[in-house]
């Protein structure tokens, strides 16, 4: 897995993402509710461990690029091994990019929450959302 360089720029933008901010969670709840089996930190970052059943690994691949299309600091191998699909997301030593990389450990538990509430807490590590105006669903995080 490719880590981006430090100067690969920290910032979330889903204003032209095929799904909104809402949508994202709601998958990602899915996701983990259905087939997450464990989550660990590793040296290079974090690592979740879900069942590998049928169609969750292209699922898993799919969410992987969709995020790295709005968030192009994060860094995604994902594998199969046995009856498990490691997913395994990395950033550059960055603390902004920590920060979010550890709102996405979070995410098993804090995705039945809504993106408003995300938003606070990023803000709260001095991240900020700005919304698009046309769909205020849509946001850059920067």
């Amino acid at each position: 897995m490719d880590i981006p360089a430090a100067s690969t720029p920290i910032v979330c933008d889903m204003t032209t993402a095929p799904d909104t901010a809402q949508q994202r969670l709601d998958e990602y709840r899915h996701l983990f509710g259905r087939h997450l089996i464990d989550r660990e930190k590793t040296g290079q970052g974090i690592r979740f461990r879900l069942r590998a059943e049928p169609g969750v690994a292209a699922w898993v691949r799919d969410l992987a690029a969709r995020e790295k299309a709005c968030c192009a600091f994060f860094a995604f191998g994902i594998t199969v091994e046995g009856d498990q699909v490691i997913w395994d997301c990395a950033v550059s030593d960055d603390d902004t990019a920590r920060a979010i990389l550890e709102e996405y450990y979070r995410l098993p538990d804090t995705a039945p929450q809504s993106p408003e509430e995300l938003e606070k807490r990023l803000a709260g590590k001095g991240l900020h959302f700005i919304a698009d105006p046309a769909d205020p669903l849509r946001y850059t995080v920067g």
